[in-house]
């Protein structure tokens, strides 16, 4: 292949001399403080979040135009005081850049409000904000460019432009090897949303930027590369929400180096590099996090374990690691040849062997498949259980209202499905009934649950959680503190030893339910209570056959009720369990799983509104979690 050539750049004129160093020290002062108030504002707004998701709190939507707001006076005062330098073409470039990062990061921050389980329609409604910012950019650019170049761009898919895919490849591939693809709609609007804001950051960066730094490649890589940093900075933090942010945060400014180093290559062809490498760079390093993360995995509730935050940072260190080193090698090799510019066929070869390294690690050590989220669609009419039964005292009494219990809730649900499981079935999209409430979980993104909500027999539609794979799930939690010698202080405290050795009543005859992480079947204080039977345990996440629990706070709160050697309330009490919550996350649908597991028992592999067994249900149920938003519930879901 021919190298690039074309006509030289026109020679850049040096800036005036400022008087005295206080514009620079201005500049640096300037971008600190750009770093300082983006960086711990996005840190704080997403710890916030976090707490007010565990302690039970709304979220604080209203405050985020006010972050918005306050974010563009406080950091775009300055950047545009720079914006505005009477004398210096690079002091003026820095801070027109900096403004309009800054003023975007204002825009992207009110998409906030959007819900983290609406996630489709906030990345739907990043891709056009960034779209729009990008082209008003470019029309403003075109008004009043920083510096002219009398030389074209380089072509589309010329050399540089082709070394920077390969490095959007390299900072890629550690997300396709830790996270996972979410549904087909939500993976294709976090691509929009990559190439719009990668197209956004190439109107800021393009050629009359990289011009005003000066034609020496030295001072164009570190004092160019510095600026285009601090730029990256603020598109990054709003890049995302919800936590999906704070990786773009930590991979993106140090590819301002490499964009620089990129751009002193593109010299050396006789061209500018133009948007066309920031745009790719910036883009695919973006679509990492936005395709392969969930937002409403990236949470507190989720880091006790070596759940998807452990996994997020992991990837993004990885990913940190990647572009430090594309930094100083692209720095070193490109900025500093001062012989010849980079051959495209050697930068498409090594394009295509990256290329072709991510679709390897998705495919092997990845999981490959599109993993999105579930619709619960609560039916209108419900089962009327007015008028049931008295019944007699005991059990026997109560197993003749269960049984009429069950027949009406199914009966109802089998009469007003029918159609809707159907219509779902022949569109492919895998429905299931439920009728505990008179609900059917099924497939279907917004254009699906628009349609299920107009139709008349439908009460409301939710989002019903489906948690994305790990590249490795954490052991099963197992306590190792020894049993108390005797009845346990919290167990001395309500007085049950004393119930146990005045009245003899431990809580024999009795079964007790936990829906909940799940139970650690072998613990030597649960092992013995366990009820036994094919209808005794149920895990609707992962199918297992044999109890046992990941988180381990099931095993901890039915301990509390059952476990003997002195830890539980009625250690004489026999269980039976279902797994609710899968790595501390729950959604609707495995909500009902387990509560009509409890109503009506049945056998392993059975069918719930067939196959259910009132007489088998267990007497006291214990139920230690909640069902927020974030999970797809609303107050009346359940």
């Amino acid at each position: 292949m021919t190298m690039l050539t074309g006509p030289p750049l026109a020679p850049v004129p040096p800036p005036p001399r400022e008087t005295g160093p206080w514009p620079v020290v201005a500049a640096v002062a300037t971008g600190v403080w750009i770093v300082l108030v983006t960086v711990p504002g996005q840190i704080t707004g997403w710890l916030v979040d976090q707490v007010a998701l565990v302690i039970g709190a709304d979220r604080p939507v209203a405050a985020w135009p006010v972050v918005a707001v306050a974010t563009v006076l406080l950091a775009g005062a300055p950047a545009l005081a720079l914006a505005l330098a009477p004398r210096s073409p690079a002091l003026r470039a820095t801070g027109r850049a900096w403004t309009a990062a800054v003023v975007a990061l204002g825009a992207t921050t009110l998409l906030r409000t959007v819900p983290p389980v609406h996630h489709e329609a906030y990345l739907a409604a990043l891709a056009v904000t960034a779209a729009a910012l990008a082209l008003v950019a470019v029309r403003l650019g075109r008004v009043r460019p920083p510096v002219v170049v009398d030389a074209a761009p380089e072509g589309r898919f010329g050399s540089v432009s082709l070394l920077a895919i390969a490095a959007g490849l390299a900072v890629l591939l550690p997300w396709a090897w830790v996270g996972a693809l979410g549904g087909a709609l939500e993976t294709l609007l976090a691509g929009l949303a990559a190439a719009a804001l990668g197209a956004l950051a190439g109107a800021l960066l393009g050629a009359g930027f990289w011009a005003a730094f000066g034609p020496g490649p030295v001072r164009l890589v570190l004092v160019g590369g510095l600026v285009a940093g601090v730029a990256l900075t603020p598109l990054a933090a709003g890049a995302g929400q919800s936590g999906v942010q704070l990786p773009a945060l930590v991979l993106l400014p140090p590819l301002g180096f490499v964009l620089a180093a990129l751009e002193a290559a593109a010299r050396h062809a006789g061209r500018p590099a133009g948007p066309a490498p920031v745009r790719r760079l910036v883009g695919l390093a973006l679509l990492g996090p936005l395709a392969f993360t969930d937002p409403e995995e990236i949470s507190l509730l989720l880091s006790a374990t070596r759940d998807a935050p452990f996994w997020v940072a992991v990837g993004t260190g990885v990913a940190l690691a990647v572009a430090v080193l594309l930094a100083v090698g692209y720095g070193v090799l490109l900025a500093r040849s001062r012989t010849r510019a980079p051959r495209r066929g050697p930068a498409a070869l090594v394009a295509a062997a990256l290329l072709a390294a991510v679709a390897v690690v998705y495919v092997v050590p990845g999981r490959p498949g599109l993993y999105g989220e579930r619709l619960l669609v609560v039916l209108r009419e419900q089962a009327d259980l007015t008028g049931l039964p008295a019944g007699t005292p005991g059990r026997a009494g109560r197993d003749v209202r269960a049984t009429e219990v069950y027949r009406r809730l199914v009966a109802t649900a089998d009469r007003t499905q029918g159609d809707l499981r159907r219509t779902l079935a022949g569109m492919r999209l895998n429905p299931t009934p439920y009728y505990l409430v008179n609900a059917i979980e099924t497939d279907g993104g917004p254009a699906v649950r628009a349609w299920l909500s107009s139709r008349p027999e439908v009460a409301r539609v939710l989002v019903s959680q489906r948690l994305r794979p790990l590249p490795a799930l954490a052991p099963q939690a197992r306590g190792d503190a020894p049993a108390p010698a005797g009845p346990a202080w919290n167990v001395s405290l309500i007085g049950a030893d004393r119930v146990w050795s005045e009245l003899g009543v431990t809580g024999s005859g009795v079964v007790v339910g936990s829906s909940d992480s799940g139970v650690d079947g072998r613990h030597p204080a649960l092992a013995g209570g366990f009820r036994g039977g094919d209808d005794s345990w149920y895990d609707p996440w992962e199918g297992r056959r044999a109890s046992a629990d990941r988180g381990g706070h099931g095993t901890h709160t039915l301990g509390s009720a059952v476990g003997r050697d002195g830890i539980g309330v009625a250690p004489g009490a026999s269980w039976v369990g279902c797994v609710n919550l899968e790595r501390n996350m729950g959604s609707p649908a495995r909500y009902l799983d387990c509560l009509q597991f409890m109503l009506a028992p049945f056998p392993e592999g059975g069918n719930p509104l067939t196959d259910g067994r009132p007489s088998r249900a267990p007497d006291v149920l214990t139920n230690s979690w909640g069902c927020p938003p974030v999970e797809g519930c609303d107050p009346g879901a359940l």
